[in-house]
């Protein structure tokens, strides 16, 4: 970790002062997101799936060999992404998932995730504990990590 760390103005060249400590603590949020995101992009360009992809592996791995109907999957994901169903046909197309009618609701498509998708995450989740662990090394303190989950979630419960 630098021993110094720069302030969010000066990471994104702000001159002007804040309006609010709400307006610092939301672009805060906003660009930590955004460096998040496009680091976990990079990790997992050797997988060749793309953040949402790696979203739906884990959430089936998650529910068993039952698997889960399409919108439950679209309901757990981290983040929207538009068109579940492309999403899915990718993860399909590489054999990563199956699609199943099988049940009473013939209306109802259940997906599972398969063996090569259970390897596939094997090795995405290495990856992105690399990611995690960059992170960890901005915040070593167990507590500190905490205490930003449970600030985060105080946010979260109000949108």
């Amino acid at each position: 970790m630098p021993d110094r760390v720069r302030s969010l103005a000066e990471e994104i060249q702000q001159t002007r002062p804040w309006s609010s400590a709400a307006e610092e603590a939301l672009v805060s949020v906003m660009r930590t997101s955004a460096l998040v995101r496009r680091l976990i992009t990079k990790k997992l360009e050797p997988c060749g799936i793309s953040q949402p992809q790696y979203n739906v592996l884990r959430i089936l791995r998650g529910a068993g060999r039952e698997g889960l109907p399409t919108l439950a999957v679209r309901d757990r994901l981290v983040e929207e992404a538009p068109g579940i169903t492309r999403l899915i046909d990718k993860l399909e197309r590489g054999k990563y998932v199956k699609r199943d009618r099988s049940g009473r609701d013939r209306r109802t498509v259940r997906v599972q995730i398969t063996a090569a998708g259970l390897e596939l995450l094997t090795r995405a989740d290495v990856l992105v504990r690399e990611a995690q662990q960059a992170i960890e090394r901005g915040l070593p303190n167990a507590e500190d990590q905490q205490a930003l989950v449970a600030l985060l979630a105080k946010a979260r419960s109000a949108l």
